[in-house]
């Protein structure tokens, strides 16, 4: 197993230090290991997708505007 170094903010550690039951390294592996999987999941999505990054671009900013309005931030 590959092991990493992690920074993490002193107040977030003294946190987990709060709960030395847990096992946090396994807690990020399974973080990782979901994050991975999402991506995994999104390549596939898109993977035939015939849209540009400016047309995805484009959708988002659509997409933002609109909920702003709804929520009425513009």
């Amino acid at each position: 197993m590959t092991n990493i170094t992690l920074a993490i903010p002193e107040e977030l550690h003294e946190k987990m230090k709060d709960h030395l039951e847990i096992r946090w390294s396994e807690v990020i592996r399974k973080s990782i290991a979901e994050k991975i999987d999402d991506l995994e999941m999104m390549d596939k999505i898109t993977k035939k997708s015939k849209l540009t990054e400016k047309d995805v671009e484009e959708i988002s900013a659509k997409i933002d505007r609109n909920v702003a309005k709804k929520l009425g931030l513009r």
